[in-house]
């Protein structure tokens, strides 16, 4: 292990959108680091707590193409795209990846909100011959950091260069082993979609080549360093999709699906009202639900905090801000702190991290 076990514990069962840092023992903070590290400067690997699930029937293709705001028709074989599912108002209700395997289709959806999500895309399935099954014998496994390929190659795994969510299925080691090239935005990043009862040997081998294990409060940190939001947290039930910045789950020529008509008006009107942003805040950490304020009015909110702070002491965060707020020469405040807005990802901070 690469710290006391039991600091990863407190964090996690806390959860990183109430932790500050100063919750936080010494050691803990010292491994985050580490781990960050290694995830931004060499490699390592961790747990995806996400949730894959199987779509057969020859309605599939139609019936998902319906449902979700990117383009499931034209989606090449071994291949996938990042998706939100809307309601009637254009309001995301969830997000999910979609891959096409050839003869099914494959959801990959947060678990902790895939139950939720998958009754709301059931409540569509009417007389379409449709067929979602959970891949429970699957776990999502990330390897991430400019050296997650060479990792990857040393640990058995041969590898062409992928594109963003393209797949590749690999037998390693008498498991087959789908691997994925995400669309991490920043760094370069991979998932292993593998058998739970190789999960063991597979670390065990991913460790000896070189790569740290990572631990879920490092992941939640390098999350936000990449600018990432999360459902549930950054994106509401009364977010728009143009407020999120994901231009990458959108496609405007893939013909109606629940929330085009919002969507679409949004587009010829040209912007939100809101964005989804990043900001810099002096001295010590805002929690999560902090209101931006300029002139003594809300103009925003914090949504996501990083613990560890940048190199000149600053913390970096993730929230929403009003547009007409968002020129970096803005005075802005948080509990009393000044507010810089920053450009999204995160990516010439990461060398910055102690």
């Amino acid at each position: 292990m690469l710290c006391d076990q039991k600091c990863f514990v407190i964090i996690e069962e806390i959860g990183m959108s109430s932790v500050l840092q100063d919750d936080i023992p010494a050691v803990a903070l010292s491994s985050i680091r580490s781990e960050l590290r290694s995830l931004t400067q060499g490699s390592g690997f961790y747990r995806i707590i996400r949730s894959l699930f199987s779509v057969g029937g020859k309605d599939r293709v139609r019936w998902l193409k319906c449902m979700v705001s990117n383009n499931i028709r034209d989606l090449a074989p071994a291949h996938g795209v990042y998706a939100f599912v809307l309601n009637a108002q254009g309001q995301i209700q969830g997000d999910l990846y979609a891959f096409n395997r050839g003869e099914s289709l494959v959801l990959e959806i947060d678990r902790a909100h895939a139950d939720s999500l998958l009754t709301l895309l059931r409540r569509y399935i009417i007389m379409d011959k449709v067929e979602i099954q959970g891949v429970a014998e699957l776990t999502p496994v990330g390897v991430t950091g400019p050296d997650s390929k060479r990792a990857l190659e040393a640990s058995g795994f041969v590898l062409p260069d992928m594109k963003p969510l393209e797949l590749l299925g690999v037998h390693w080691n008498g498991a087959d082993i789908t691997v994925v090239r995400t669309d991490n935005p920043g760094i370069e990043s991979y998932e292993l979609w593998a058998p739970a009862e190789r999960l063991n040997s597979l670390f065990q081998t991913l460790a000896a080549v070189g790569a740290s294990e990572i631990h879920a409060s490092t992941v939640e940190e390098f999350r936000i360093l990449c600018g990432i939001p999360k459902f549930g947290q950054d994106i509401r039930e009364r977010t728009l999709p143009q407020e999120t910045g994901q231009e990458r789950a959108l496609n405007f020529i893939k013909g109606c699906y629940i929330g085009q008509e919002i969507v679409e008006r949004i587009r010829a009107r040209g912007s939100v009202h809101r964005m989804f942003s990043g900001f810099e805040l002096e001295g010590a950490a805002a929690a999560p639900g902090t209101k931006i304020q300029s002139e003594g009015k809300d103009v925003g909110e914090i949504t996501s905090v990083a613990i560890l702070p940048s190199s000149d002491g600053h913390h970096l965060a993730l929230g929403h801000l009003r547009r007409e707020f968002a020129a970096p020469e803005k005075d802005l405040l948080a509990d009393g702190k000044k507010v810089k807005v920053r450009s999204l990802p995160f990516t010439e901070l990461h060398s910055e991290q102690p």
